[in-house]
């Protein structure tokens, strides 16, 4: 069996979405007649923890840990909330930022080059020059964010000449965040050298997006592979519909994700219509920033919110099919129609109506509209959005609200696993 070795900072008990996409592959790569090594921090510092992941590893696994130093809990003395915020991705709106967290942003962004990880990178590049040439390693495998990651695999690739695929589960300089960095010019100049370093030297780069693969097309000749995220099958036993007509936002809402004509749509649905508002509720399901909330509440929507915090990823399975419509936010920017959110494919599996919004040209819109499970919207469509609304609600009056999907197999873990071995 032939034997790789994965290379990856979020690893089981981390929770959110990061985790899902290599924890799925090497689970079903041993069918491939693939031996997956993964090699992970062996003291990281996880914004978020889930414990009920470590369910889905098998004992077979040959796991490989190093210690990593992180910069996060230094921060942490100055600010905990701020830290975990920033290390999770919840940036607040330039006003709105302290003066703590614009230092924080500031220091990440310069002098963290590419990432708060890059520390990890010299002594884990020593550790697997000789861990691969004992076992005779020839392929390796980098995923990032982090794409600290990506430069342990490019000094691998420099010494040993080992063959190197690097996954991008996100963009890398044209990621939304990346602009909240405060960046110098020379730092901005850093991390597009990094990047094309990278893009230029790895054997086969993957991406999880159509859009990904044509920006990356412009930035390098090596060959670029699209592979999506999925869903996985799994035992958990549908639980029954919710009484209410439930709308439920499953994952982080950040304050760029706040889609007012969504909350205004609503608003009016309430006002205009006395059994939608008996009937109604606003299921929030993870990382909510005070932006977002602050603004649901100006549209007098807190009365129908009933705002969980995050769940182990069993029990968000479970809220996806017991939720009447599943809510989709997106950044309504240029650079956020490349993200094609791991949730999106559970949504889609879990026979649950979807409203998406976001961007123009998505690639989002267009698996759901192959997919016939849900409707996609741009930001400045509020009438549409509320006539859909109002659409699902009578199906729901009339309990006839179903979902009729064409080509889920395509997205099922399994498959894309098989993918990923052609590769190999």
């Amino acid at each position: 069996m032939k034997q790789i070795l994965i290379i990856t900072y979020y690893w089981p008990p981390a929770g959110g979405p990061g985790v899902q996409r290599w924890l799925k592959f090497v689970k079903y790569l041993p069918e491939c007649g693939i031996e997956p090594i993964v090699y992970c921090p062996e003291n990281p510092s996880y914004p978020i923890v889930d414990e009920s992941l470590l369910s889905d590893l098998s004992g077979d696994v040959k796991i490989i840990k190093q210690p990593i130093s992180e910069p996060y809990r230094f921060a942490n003395l100055l600010s905990k909330k701020s830290s975990k915020q920033i290390s999770s991705g919840v940036i607040p709106k330039q006003k709105k930022q302290s003066f703590i967290q614009k230092l924080m942003l500031y220091v990440r962004g310069n002098f963290f080059i590419p990432d708060a990880r890059k520390n990890w990178i010299k002594p884990s590049v020593a550790y697997l020059s000789d861990y691969i040439q004992q076992n005779r390693i020839d392929t390796i495998i980098t995923t990032g964010p982090p794409h600290s990651l990506h430069l342990i695999g490019l000094q691998l690739k420099e010494q040993l000449g080992v063959k190197w695929l690097a996954d991008f589960r996100d963009p890398w300089t044209t990621i939304g965040y990346h602009k909240a960095l405060k960046l110098t010019t020379s730092s901005a100049a850093k991390h597009k050298a990094l990047e094309a370093k990278v893009l230029g030297m790895a054997d086969e780069i993957i991406v999880t997006s159509k859009n990904t693969k044509q920006e990356f097309t412009s930035k390098t000749n090596q060959p670029i592979s699209v592979i999506t995220n999925g869903y996985d099958s799994h035992h958990i036993q549908r639980p029954q519909k919710d009484e209410k007509f439930t709308l439920a936002h499953i994952g982080s809402l950040l304050s760029e994700r706040n889609p007012k004509q969504l909350w205004e749509a609503l608003q009016e649905l309430i006002n205009e219509n006395d059994d939608f508002l008996s009937a109604f509720q606003l299921k929030l399901i993870g990382v909510v920033s005070e932006d977002v909330l602050q603004t649901i509440q100006s549209y007098g929507l807190e009365a129908y919110v009933d705002n969980l915090g995050y769940l182990s990823h069993e029990e968000a399975i479970k809220e996806q099919m017991a939720s009447r419509v599943l809510l989709m936010i997106e950044i309504d920017s240029e650079d956020a129609k490349v993200i094609i959110p791991g949730k999106l494919f559970e949504y889609m599996a879990s026979g649950t109506p979807i409203i998406a919004v976001g961007p123009k040209a998505s690639d989002v819109e267009a698996i759901l509209k192959t997919t016939n499970t849900g409707c996609y919207f741009h930001y400045n469509n509020k009438e549409r959005i509320k006539s859909q609304i109002l659409s699902y609600f009578e199906a729901y009056k009339s309990d006839t609200l179903a979902v009729n999907a064409i080509g889920l197999e395509q997205y099922s873990r399994k498959s894309l696993t098989k993918c990923l071995s052609e590769i190999i």
